[in-house]
């Protein structure tokens, strides 16, 4: 099955026609909100707003690990994610579309593997 994970630009999906809802508790806690069970184009997905449903969790509060933990639960085993970024230059005005050479990551501060030191089952 097929997992969407929405960001800024996607947090709900108006085509999709939901099937079911579910809490999700995984050993990383709770994703950023319930699974969307649905359907689109006759196909059954699984989509997560990673911001949470009013898009309430900020970028660096976001608890990565259990998103992708509770979508593996459900059964999905490919993940599509949409993403929007603010620019840092006035230059690039909104919608132009730029391939970075540098990353700047805002990241750090937490866990950024499922692997902690302790094998997981």
């Amino acid at each position: 099955m097929k997992g969407i994970i929405g960001g800024s630009g996607l947090s709900s999906i108006d085509k999709i026609e939901i099937i079911d809802k579910k809490i999700i508790n995984t050993p990383f806690g709770k994703p950023s909100c319930e699974l969307i069970i649905g359907s689109l184009d006759d196909k059954k997905i699984v989509f997560l707003p990673r911001h949470g449903p009013k898009h309430t969790i900020a970028p660096h509060l976001i608890n990565y690990r259990a998103n992708i933990w509770a979508l593996a639960e459900m059964g999905v085993t490919e993940v599509f994610s949409v993403t929007a970024v603010g620019g840092i230059s006035t230059q690039l005005a909104p919608g132009t579309i730029v391939v970075p050479h540098q990353v700047i990551d805002y990241t750090n501060g937490r866990q950024n593997s499922f692997f902690d030191g302790e094998a997981m089952q």
